[in-house]
């Protein structure tokens, strides 16, 4: 992998990077422009991102403010504690990790992948790692980050069982991950598996806030502390929603069906599903995917789950999704939700920025697991109840 970089660097490191950036912007709008025509595309461009930012981004703003308060009063009267009271026995022998990993899995199953770190910050919590154990938290708290959202806005679009299959897929997933991660670290670094992530004294981790507030004003506090960071959410995710979704909406959906180019808001020019076709074997057989339109999923869901959630109900207004679909969408959207974005801030917030390349290799086959076995889960269960 080294030599590949190195010949890479050797080959093609004299040419600026600005001049890199240019070759490619011009050529994927000038590929879009040829195609759409220049006025048209940026028309779409527009009236594609305010359709998302009224019609997706609000609804998904909402169900973050809703989540967020459940996620706060569960945090507040110890429902967190008990959860992670209960998963505690299965940390061990499942992911080789402490029980009190459970901790942080519960929390960036509430909120999002960085909650991970800001727990694994505290020297109380790191001490009950190994090294090893301790960076690989990064794949693990990111296999289960934003999974109340995803969950919330699968059954919101009227799907029940699916959903939960793609929860299971999503800890499949993240076993393969997480246990993958710790197998590259000790081959790079062996003297990880003994040494400690932290040398401070153990204490047992408080998981439960006790206050003197009366019972009412602890709920409305919950909820409305809650509730706005819900608010914070849904403004974070704009972003995503709006560049990489409209982006990816650009090679996936085809012109208006007259077949000309309006400039109206998700037109395109049909490149995904081009590549789908191609490859569409490969999908079915692993995803049980019946149109190529859907692959645009897990590529958005690289960059941000909230961008893939984005893609959904234009997905499902043009009848190409069915249960099979939303149970591999929500396995990889929990996976891998947003990993190429977060991952880096992660290992480098925790010390680690070397090892991401591993992280991230390690991650790209948790999620494809993931989603497979979302997938033969759900035709298992249809079987089932057939």
């Amino acid at each position: 992998m080294r030599t590949v970089k190195n010949l890479v660097k050797k080959t093609f490191g004299w040419i600026p990077a600005g001049i890199v950036c240019l070759v490619i912007f011009f050529a994927l709008f000038g590929y879009l422009a040829s195609q759409m025509g220049t006025a048209n595309m940026l028309n779409t461009i527009m009236n594609t991102s305010h359709d998302l930012l009224l019609n997706t981004v609000f609804y998904l703003m909402a169900i973050c403010v809703i989540t967020g308060a459940i996620g706060k009063i569960f945090v507040e009267f110890g429902v967190v504690s008990l959860l992670e009271k209960l998963l505690r026995p299965l940390m061990k022998p499942v992911f080789n990790l402490p029980g009190v990993a459970s901790l942080g899995a519960v929390l960036t199953f509430l909120s999002d992948n960085p909650a991970i770190i800001s727990l694994a910050q505290d020297k109380r919590f790191a001490t009950y790692f190994k090294k090893y154990q301790f960076i690989s938290l990064t794949n693990f708290g990111t296999a289960f980050g934003m999974g109340l959202l995803v969950i919330v806005f699968m059954v919101g679009q009227s799907y029940f069982v699916a959903p939960f299959v793609g929860l299971f897929g999503a800890v499949i997933g993240c076993i393969v991950s997480t246990r993958l991660m710790q197998r590259f670290i000790l081959k790079a670094y062996p003297r990880f598996k003994d040494e400690p992530a932290a040398e401070a004294e153990k204490t047992e981790i408080e998981t439960e806030a006790h206050y003197t507030k009366p019972m009412f004003q602890r709920i409305l506090d919950s909820l409305l502390d809650g509730g706005r960071t819900g608010v914070d959410v849904g403004l974070a995710i704009i972003p995503g929603v709006l560049i990489i979704s409209t982006l990816v909406m650009l090679f996936t959906f085809g012109p208006s069906a007259s077949g000309e180019f309006t400039g109206a808001a998700y037109e395109g020019v049909q490149l995904l599903p081009w590549v789908g076709e191609k490859l569409g074997f490969i999908f079915e057989w692993l995803f049980g995917f019946t149109d190529p339109h859907l692959i645009a999923f897990p590529i958005t869901a690289l960059g941000a789950v909230g961008a893939a959630l984005g893609l959904v109900p234009n997905f499902a207004a043009e009848g190409w999704i069915d249960g099979n679909a939303i149970a591999v969408f929500t396995a990889i959207g929990m996976c891998w939700s947003g990993y190429l974005s977060t991952h880096t801030a992660m290992l480098d917030a925790i010390g680690y920025r070397r090892l991401t390349s591993k992280a991230i290799m390690a991650h790209t086959v948790g999620g494809f697991i993931a989603g497979i076995s979302a997938h033969w889960i759900y035709v298992l269960v249809s079987m089932l109840m057939a």
